[in-house]
């Protein structure tokens, strides 16, 4: 398995998506990979989706909700901090890098606005959801109805047990719906809070796919945080392009 799409984004020609598997490599700069073989498979996965790596922006993640408008001073060499990157600059890729937490891509089909999220039991916890549709808004003027939302492979209720401190967080915040309880144990469900998220803050049903890959389930093709410990990251990515040639790279599916 290489890198797989969204059938929900696959319906636009103008767009370059996609999420990276094992196969593809390591492309975290963070885990004590060594940096050069990081950087080739980097080449390798622009190669395969016929990108430019230099205009390649990525993340230094950091489990919070800023959202950040891509600026020219953004690069691959120059990544900036934050939790979700926003442009509707063409032919330029945006990264979000995971092992367990939710890669979320947002396209404004209208406005022609893409966006790139990092979700995690924090960011699913303060909604950055929220605060990334703030940005369609304020700052490209993006109608909600026109947005599509695929959220890629990430850890499953099945496997992501937390301690009764986290139970009582999602309580106070009225987010338990999202916690089952098995015997003395406690599982989240992130999907179930992104759904609801994505629900509330206008983005319709139709226009809403979820990857139903468990992450910690399938470490032969997905790096998983909670089932290896220190590991890898694989990525979804998403870029606007200059042409309307509906190029298929990819042949998997979610």
């Amino acid at each position: 398995m290489k890198i797989i799409q969204s059938n929900l984004l696959n319906q636009f020609p103008n767009l370059t998506q996609g999420f990276t598997t094992k196969d593809n490599g390591n492309i975290a700069f963070h885990v004590n990979d060594s940096k050069i073989k990081v950087i080739q498979n980097h080449k390798l996965v622009a190669i395969e989706l016929s990108y430019d790596v230099a205009r390649l922006i990525h993340m230094k993640q950091v489990h919070k909700t800023e959202v950040k408008v891509v600026q020219g001073s953004d690069n691959f060499y120059n990544s900036p901090t934050c939790d979700a990157l926003i442009t509707n600059k063409k032919n330029t890729p945006l990264m979000v890098m995971v092992a367990d937490c939710s890669p979320l891509l947002f396209y404004d089909s209208k406005k022609e606005v893409i966006a790139v999220v990092h979700a995690g039991r924090a960011g699913a916890f303060n909604d950055i959801v929220k605060e990334t549709l703030k940005s369609f808004r304020d700052d490209f003027t993006s109608a909600v109805k026109d947005i599509y939302v695929c959220v890629g492979p990430s850890i499953g209720e099945c496997c992501y047990e937390v301690g009764s401190e986290i139970y009582d967080e999602a309580k106070e915040l009225k987010l338990d719906f999202a916690i089952s309880q098995k015997q003395n144990s406690y599982f989240l469900n992130i999907s179930k809070i992104l759904h609801k998220q994505l629900l509330q803050n206008g983005i319709k049903k139709e226009n809403i796919e979820f990857s139903s890959v468990c992450t910690a389930c399938t470490t032969e093709n997905f790096f998983s945080y909670r089932a290896e410990g220190e590991t890898g990251r694989f990525a979804g990515l998403l870029m606007l392009k200059e042409t309307s040639e509906n190029i298929r790279v990819i042949r998997g599916a979610l």
